[in-house]
Order: C-alpha cells, then structure tokens, then sequence
C-alpha cells in the first residue's frame, strides 16, 4: 500500500538469507484505514527473531467535547457611572463585612468560595446582566 524499497517490505528473512516474505501485517479498522500514514519494516532493530520490527506511522486525533460554560457577564460600563459604581461599592462592603466574622479554622477552600459568592451576589445585585447570545449546537 506504501511505496517503499523491497527491503522495507519484507517481515521475514529465512536462514539461507535468499527468501523473503511479508508475513507481518498491521490491522486496522475500515474507519480509521485513513489515519494511517505509513507502514514499513526495520531490519536494523534487533529484537532476538528472526522476524523484523514492523511500525506503522498513524495520524492520531483527538476529539474534544466542546465545553459549555454558564458564566455570567455583568454591564460593567455601570461601574462608569457614579450611581453605579457606588451602589457596588456598598454592595461588596456589606457582602465583606459579613466575612471578616468567620473563623480562622475554616476550609481556605471554603472561605474562598465564599469570597467569590459574595463578589457574585454583589453584582447581581448593583450590575445587570448582558444578554448571551446562544450558539445552535
């Protein structure tokens, strides 16, 4: 299937040297025989056998599952305008001021998922939402 030189054909030498045959083959599905890109034989690997060392090239693709996220976006051009940037600013002050009652034993994974929540919560609050346009899958 591959244009190679006689040598890199054949999978098996016999003992007198003067017989050759291709006896090792690569199988592979029909839905992925167009991935592979070459296959040929190396006669310089010393694997113990009177075989040689068959390798084929395959061109590998992975798929990636489009990830969704649900993030939200705020109109940050309020914080532009002084009503806006001052009702967040006493948004996060008060949403702040909760937090500094919290123990020093707590999780600092805890307490930082709390520190985000608040930040959330307060432009909920003070910010809009933009509108997201979805995509059609």
């Amino acid at each position: 299937m591959f244009p190679h030189r006689n040598i890199h054909k054949y999978t098996w030498t016999s003992p007198d040297g003067k017989t050759h045959n291709q006896g090792d083959y690569v199988l592979i599905g029909r839905r992925w025989l167009s991935s592979v890109l070459d296959v040929r034989s190396f006669t310089v690997a010393d694997c113990d056998t009177d075989h040689y060392l068959v390798i084929a090239k395959v061109r590998e693709k992975l798929a990636v599952a489009a990830q969704r996220f649900d993030r939200l976006r705020f109109n940050l051009r309020k914080l532009n305008e002084p009503e806006g940037r001052e009702q967040y600013q006493i948004e996060i002050t008060n949403t702040f001021a909760a937090l500094e009652n919290l123990n020093d034993d707590e999780d600092v994974n805890r307490t930082w998922e709390n520190i985000i929540e608040n930040i959330q919560t307060s432009a909920k609050e003070s910010l809009d939402l933009h509108e997201l346009k979805q995509n059609k899958p």
